[in-house]
């Protein structure tokens, strides 16, 4: 007899080799209608999957996440098979699934046009509603490649040949359509009805500008229609909130083909980057950082010694001066190291703590760029903390503790961690890494969060924590870093005179809490739909007089407000009150005052805050109590 364990520890036996589609019907019809697939031993599987020992194994339906990755795995055959139907010249080659979706690249003799979309997507659902079983086979490589070579899939036939000649592929077939997949796959094109086509786009055949330029159809898919609906609203909200749009109507900045991936800042803009600037530098000061200053330039020979040039030299900007080779920075931790390394360093020194506003490049793909979310310079809130061994810890538990404080006054209260452990390619000892890795979980663990392992993504030199911020729209934004390196500061030659008076190599933590000041800033637009909070706001306060009798007392309360620190405009124009408050109601300003002829004869202010609030009638001096108290509060 076989013996099968489900999940709540029951058992079923079964007189031989068993189908995951039949234990689920042996447990009941609902179950069997429900079943996507099969967990056996961990491994996820076909509900055709044929069990032939002793085994544990769950049913996976629409209502567990494996089940929702099948449900978009297999959408994006659906996806291809439609385009096939349509387009039978179309050639398709890799369709993955994404953050809440999938894609598929076709090649094809010309764009598709929206009104292809629309097609392909009612395509999809017919062949969807013809419920037809979804049937895996396997096949030699060569055999494989012949066969999709036959089929004139050039494409597919090329991926196949790139895997060893001794392994065996594996093909699922739908109706007419057959392609090339791992799997597993859901059982049939019936149980896929939640989906939508969103965009399409260019991208290149294997990621290699010198290919073929491909069409890429994005998706989405979803287990139920109401998730559906929500992410699609969420994306109508989301497009409201397009940092990209905001920061064209709010005059915040724009992106130039002059300088592609770079950010020309605006008055504004650069307004509320110096606000979010100068808070970060207040909290280097008040945490013990000594803020420092490196060149842009480093000789190619650092960059070796650290390991970053066999790592990132692809995405290095460099340049040659009198016959030699420079890099333009990507990070700023070698500078930090060398500013750490003049001069005898003690071990009463220590933890040295250096924090820089450093301006870094990196030479991101053009495809890849996203308004001022991913450019190709940026300036990081970058910190580097020379310590001891011992110190590990209670540096990562202060970090997180600060961390936590600096997301609340930006608005952002739910916050994920996540440790990434030691990658296969990685320099220094394992036994080095079990310190470095144990430090940084058991700081989490005396914080209070919870936290999720990833294991394998951990930086070449060293494990981190990832520190991910959850936006209104419940986006999540991977922002703050800390990572524990053992290794670059013996690499470059950083020491230390230790108390038995030894040299020793400090131990290197990198941190950052905002990350890009660039990104967090596009974040933080997002986050508040462009209505930043008053002690952020670009311009705090405009003071509209209704006739030009006004126009000595707007200035007057204006250059009063200035003198406290505001950031304040005025509004002296020949228009209707009316109109120049609906103007500025558009640019989210936090607050308006109106001053007409009562107002000025009893020095007062009528005041409007934003969202069409009317607070009535205050004298100047209440006002500015009111407005000291959000910036203070950082409401």
């Amino acid at each position: 007899m076989l013996n099968i364990t489900l999940p709540d520890g029951s058992q079923r036996q079964f007189p031989g080799p068993v189908t995951v589609a039949e234990v689920a019907a042996s447990i009941g019809t609902g179950l069997a209608k429900a079943a996507l697939g099969g967990k056996v031993n961990g491994k996820l599987v076909d509900t055709s999957y044929q069990i032939t020992g002793d085994a544990p194994l769950a049913i996976v339906t629409a209502k567990d996440p494996d089940g929702l990755e099948m449900i978009r795995h297999s959408t994006a055959h659906l996806l291809a098979y439609a385009v096939k139907e349509l387009f039978p010249d179309a050639q398709v080659t890799i369709g993955p699934v994404i953050e809440h979706g999938f894609y598929y690249d076709f090649s094809y003799k010309r764009p598709f046009t929206p009104e292809d979309l629309t097609a392909i997507e009612k395509k999809m659902t017919e062949l969807a509603n013809k419920d037809e079983p979804v049937v895996r086979r396997v096949l030699p490589r060569d055999e494989a490649v012949a066969y999709f070579k036959g089929l004139g899939e050039h494409y597919k036939a090329e991926i196949i040949g790139s895997i060893p000649a001794d392994q065996d592929v594996s093909l699922y077939r739908e109706g007419a359509f057959e392609d090339l997949c791992r799997g597993p796959h859901v059982p049939s094109t019936g149980k896929l009805k939640h989906f939508k086509l969103m965009k399409v786009a260019g991208a290149y055949w294997r990621g290699d500008h010198r290919n073929e330029m491909l069409q890429r159809v994005y998706g989405t898919a979803w287990a139920t229609k109401e998730e559906l609906q929500q992410y699609l609203t969420m994306l109508e909200e989301a497009e409201k909130r397009d940092h990209r749009r905001l920061g064209r109507e709010l005059d915040l900045f724009h992106i130039d083909e002059h300088s592609p991936g770079t950010v020309f800042w605006h008055p504004k803009g650069w307004a509320v980057w110096q606000e979010v600037e100068q808070y970060m530098r207040r909290v280097y000061r008040d945490n013990g950082y000594q803020e420092v200053k490196g060149p842009q330039l480093l000789d190619q020979g650092l960059w070796e010694k650290t390991g970053h040039w066999q790592k990132y030299r692809e995405n290095m900007f460099t340049t040659e001066s009198e016959k030699r080779d420079y890099a333009l920075k990507p990070m700023n931790c070698p500078g930090h190291i060398l500013i750490f390394k003049q001069g005898i360093k003690s071990y009463r020194d220590l933890p040295l703590r250096f924090g820089e506003f450093g301006q870094c490049h990196r030479n991101e793909p053009t495809g890849g760029l996203h308004g001022i979310m991913r450019v190709r310079g940026f300036t990081q809130d970058d910190g580097h903390i020379f310590c001891t061994e011992d110190m590990i810890l209670p540096e990562c538990l202060a970090y997180t503790t600060l961390l936590q404080k600096v997301y609340r006054d930006f608005g952002f209260t739910e916050i994920l961690y996540k440790v990434a452990t030691r990658p296969e390619q990685r320099i220094g000892s394992d036994e080095a890494w079990d310190k470095a890795e144990h430090a940084l979980m058991e700081s989490l663990r005396q914080s209070g969060v919870e936290f999720v392992v990833s294991p394998g993504d951990g930086a070449f030199y060293g494990p981190k924590i990832e520190y991910t911020l959850k936006d209104a729209l419940g986006r999540q934004w991977q922002c703050g870093t800390m990572q524990v390196d053992f290794f670059m500061a013996e690499r470059l030659g950083a020491e230390y005179v230790a108390e038995d008076s030894s040299r020793r190599h400090p131990v290197m933590l990198h941190r950052a809490i905002v990350g890009s000041l660039e990104r967090f800033i596009g974040i933080l637009i997002e986050q508040h739909a462009g209505a930043l909070p008053v002690w952020l706001a670009p311009v705090q306060v405009v003071v509209a007089g209704i006739t030009d009798a006004q126009a000595d007392y707007v200035l007057e309360v204006a250059k009063t407000l200035q003198k406290q620190g505001l950031r304040v405009e005025t509004d002296l124009r020949n228009e209707k009150i009316t109109y120049k408050i609906r103007e500025h109601a558009l640019q989210k300003l936090p607050y308006i005052l109106v001053v007409g002829d009562k107002e000025k004869a009893s020095g007062a202010v009528a005041v409007r805050a934003r969202g069409n609030k009317d607070l009535g009638v205050m004298s100047l001096e209440s006002f500015s109590n009111l407005i000291a108290t959000d910036v203070s509060s950082k409401v």
